[in-house]
């Protein structure tokens, strides 16, 4: 840590950072950041974590924050932020604090800007087109021009990143960082939401009353419960309820699914028939913290008027809305009123319980399709308890709703960019969810989406993580395609151009960013594989899974049915 003479502006915001938790900064440098990532690199505590390409960056400083509450990633000014806004907005839209740290021209060099009409590099002629460009996508935009009050900046935009739980960004004139600043007093604290005692009253009275009027409620759990750190609160409810629950896709494993009355998770027309016959029978939903997607379009179009909500936005029951009623407060409220009364009347709803399927046997030259890889892959890490130390990592793929279906999985041992979804995500994040978690990622993609991102696997390496990076490989865009035309899945079926994708040599793209490189394509070549993979330490394996290019998965053909005409829309352009 910078020395009482030396203490920086830059060591202000890695000091507070540190306080909140932060251990690693995920970087690509740049000159203008130079000031800070100099500071970064001498100061205790925290670790600068290089990445060799930015939007992989913030991928790995959005997976971080996924475990340790916060996220940063610096990156240079304008060509190196823009190529993280992706990122950034997806951090922005599943509620994630990632501080994404700039810096532009100095304040020296500004002078030139104006009076000679000079063009800097990276820039676009307009100097303030950074917090323009981020205002949308953050709770913070910030470009602080003077030392003397950055730090008050400082601490501003991070209590609404962690109030908020969503990103900031801050950009500082490139002098900025490397002038001198008081030490940071205290440490900061989320602000207290706002709640109405009145409406949040007529809330939980409204809701009380339309699930003592339900033939069949449930609790649907989503992304916020884990966001805000309701995880344990959230499972006492469901106790003290006896309500079967559900988790929506993005909140797969917000708690144990082995409980008795998880019924699985709720994935639309993706979800498993049982979980879908069950949620047929329900007439009062209980959604907590739940983020709505156009993959529940079904389900808000049939029974939005039963559904109570409460998230950090809002709270309603059916068609009535409640102003100033936090999720924190509804939850605990809602609790203490079930929770007194043993005689609660919702406590008869419980669920039989759901069990995984067990493997299926089969021939050992049974060609690899996504049921079939994800049912030998989940079996196997059931025998091996790999889950209690693993994250499976999935992206936007036809890979996501096959795997929706697994069932029994332990709490936080999944993730996944489900809302914001986007390609190349689930590669990306594996670093910032090891770094933070210690977890082992096992990363499931598909063609799209790993072509993307492929550099992170250098990373990877670079960094000794020995993550284990699925491919399922068919060279091809499926779930586009599925919604292009569909009977390109049948028997002399054709594929539009669009959709087929280049084939690549995956075993010599892993040789050369120096992992370890397999191909399997077969029941037996896969049970064969996985032990060798679990012996591999400090060392990722990139898995080229071939699959053939019409195995269309169950989960995506539900999808593309007439009455998952929603889920097109969403879908272009998405990854196998």
């Amino acid at each position: 840590m910078a020395s009482n003479d030396s203490f920086t502006v830059a060591d202000y915001l890695l000091t507070r950072l540190q306080q909140l938790g932060l251990r690693k900064v995920f970087q690509v440098p740049g000159d203008y950041v130079s000031h800070f990532m100099s500071a970064l690199e001498d100061f205790d505590g925290i670790d600068a974590v290089g990445e060799i390409n930015e939007m992989a960056a913030a991928y790995a400083a959005d997976g971080y924050a996924r475990y340790a509450g916060i996220g940063a990633v610096s990156l240079q000014y304008s060509v190196g932020t823009f190529s993280g806004l992706n990122a950034i907005a997806g951090a922005y839209v599943e509620r994630n604090p990632v501080v994404l740290i700039s810096a532009s021209p100095t304040a020296q060099n500004r002078e030139l800007i104006w009076s000679q009409d000079v063009l800097f590099h990276h820039s676009t002629g307009d100097l303030e087109v950074g917090r323009k460009v981020f205002e949308p996508v953050t709770v913070a935009s910030l470009i602080l021009d003077d030392s003397s009050s950055a730090p008050a900046l400082i601490d501003e935009a991070l209590v609404k990143a962690i109030s908020e739980r969503r990103p900031i960004y801050l950009e500082a004139w490139q002098n900025v960082w490397g002038e001198p600043s008081p030490r940071p007093q205290g440490e900061l604290q989320a602000l207290p939401a706002r709640c109405d005692e009145d409406s949040l009253k007529a809330a939980i009275d409204a809701s009380l009353l339309r699930l003592d009027g339900a033939r069949a409620p449930l609790i649907m759990l989503g992304i916020e419960i884990a966001r805000y750190g309701l995880q344990e609160q959230a499972m006492r409810l469901i106790e003290a309820s006896g309500l079967p629950f559900t988790t929506t896709l993005e909140a797969k494993t917000v708690v144990d699914e082995s409980h008795p009355q998880f019924i699985g998770t709720y994935a639309g027309t993706a979800s498993r028939p049982w979980t879908q016959a069950f949620m047929q029978d329900v007439d009062c939903i209980l959604a907590l913290g739940v983020i709505f997607t156009d993959d529940y379009l079904q389900l808000l179009n049939q029974d939005f008027s039963r559904i109570i909500l409460v998230n950090s936005q809002l709270a309603r029951t059916g068609l009535q809305y409640y102003p100033h009623v936090p999720l924190a407060h509804y939850l605990q409220r809602l609790l203490g009123v079930m929770g007194l009364d043993s005689d609660y009347p919702l406590r008869n709803h419980a669920p039989e319980p759901v069990r995984p399927p067990l493997l299926q046997q089969g021939l050992a030259d049974d060609a690899l399709g996504y049921e079939l890889f994800l049912e030998i892959l989940d079996g196997f890490a059931r025998q091996q308890n790999l889950w209690s130390g693993s994250s499976l990592i999935l992206g936007e793929s036809s890979a996501l709703y096959a795997a929706s279906n697994i069932n029994g999985l332990p709490r936080d041992s999944f993730v996944a960019d489900a809302i914001w979804g986007s390609l190349g995500h689930e590669t990306g994040c594996a670093l910032g969810v090891a770094m933070a978690s210690g977890r082992r990622p096992i990363v499931v993609a598909g063609d799209g989406g790993f072509m993307m991102i492929c550099q992170s696997l250098s990373t990877l390496v670079r960094n000794r993580v020995n993550a284990l990076v699925f491919v399922m490989s068919n060279e091809v865009y499926a779930i586009e395609q599925a919604f292009v035309d569909i009977s390109a899945f049948k028997p002399g079926g054709q594929f539009a151009p669009f959709d087929i994708l280049p084939g690549w040599d995956y075993l010599a793209l892993a040789k050369g960013f120096g992992a370890e490189g397999f191909k399997v394509s077969t029941r037996s070549g896969l049970e064969q594989l996985l032990p060798q993979l679990l012996a591999l330490k400090d060392r990722p394996a990139l898995i080229q899974v071939v699959i053939p290019q019409r195995d269309l998965a169950p989960q995506i053909k539900r999808l593309a049915q007439p009455d998952g005409e929603q889920f097109v829309a969403r879908h272009s352009h998405d990854n196998d």
